[in-house]
């Protein structure tokens, strides 16, 4: 397959459009404020390879290269890098990292190739190891790098016996928040609340079930639910508002009825 020029025209699109005479929106971004964009736009290609929808995943691959190819634009005109000091980073990384592959050396075993990887990292880059916990990135998402840093824990020993020790810890913390709530301390409250979203990923660990897919299905149950109420609130011809709580609420116990079904 040939790609005359894609990355090029891509970047003569993305050039015109932070050109003068552009698109006032896209001449105001800034590097801080497309990272949002791009972390955006990754979970929404997460979300349609879940899917499986192919040409979704076309589609919002394309709007990640789209949020990059505009960082990079960024990047050229602050003159910190250009798109050639790009490319030839990640090439050059690439080759050096695979030496099985590009060198001599023979490696056959995936474990053993992220080994070598790894160990390229810290004798011939530089880079310092981290080790247990200290090692999950902390750009993940909060809710996978809670999860990630328990299950680091946890092999040092450091760890509940069985469901039963993070289940009590929940009721605890949920405990603690009423608490914070007579206090009315907004800090504390704040950090129950962590510490209660903490300890049920943890509980979420002990049980053997992904938080963050549980938590996916959860908001699409919310959605596919709430979408219910909304259709029969205009059937009824009554506006969405706290006053209409009791009908939301009824018709809301409708959906999941059917849902159970």
């Amino acid at each position: 397959m040939e790609l005359h020029g894609s990355y090029d025209d891509l970047y003569k699109i993305v050039s015109r459009l932070r050109a003068p005479d552009g698109c006032p929106w896209d001449r105001k971004q800034t590097l801080d404020s497309m990272k949002n964009f791009l972390l955006e736009e990754s979970y929404e290609t997460v979300t349609a390879i879940q899917d499986q929808d192919t040409p979704a995943v076309v589609e919002e691959l394309g709007d990640v290269f789209l949020i990059l190819a505009m960082m990079i634009k960024i990047l050229e005109e602050e003159e910190s890098a250009t798109p050639a000091d790009v490319f030839n980073e990640i090439g050059a990384k690439l080759i050096r990292r695979h030496p099985h592959v590009f060198g001599d050396e023979e490696i056959h075993d995936a474990e053993a190739v992220k080994a070598r990887w790894d160990q390229i990292k810290e004798t011939v880059e530089g880079r310092e190891k981290k080790k247990g916990v200290h090692a999950v990135p902390p750009s993940l998402p909060p809710l996978e790098r809670s999860y990630k840093i328990q299950k680091r824990a946890a092999k040092t020993g450091f760890d509940w016996e069985d469901h039963r020790g993070p289940l009590e810890k929940v009721r605890e913390e949920i405990e603690e928040i009423e608490e914070e709530l007579r206090e009315h301390d907004g800090k504390r409250i704040e950090a129950e609340i962590g510490d209660l979203l903490f300890s049920v990923v943890n509980l979420a660990r002990k049980l053997k079930i992904d938080p963050m897919a549980a938590l996916h299905g959860t908001n699409e149950k919310f959605l596919r639910r709430f979408t219910r109420v909304e259709q029969e609130m205009s059937k009824a011809g009554e506006p969405m508002d706290q006053a209409n709580l009791e009908l939301m609420d009824q018709y809301w116990n409708q959906a999941k009825e059917t849902e159970s079904r």
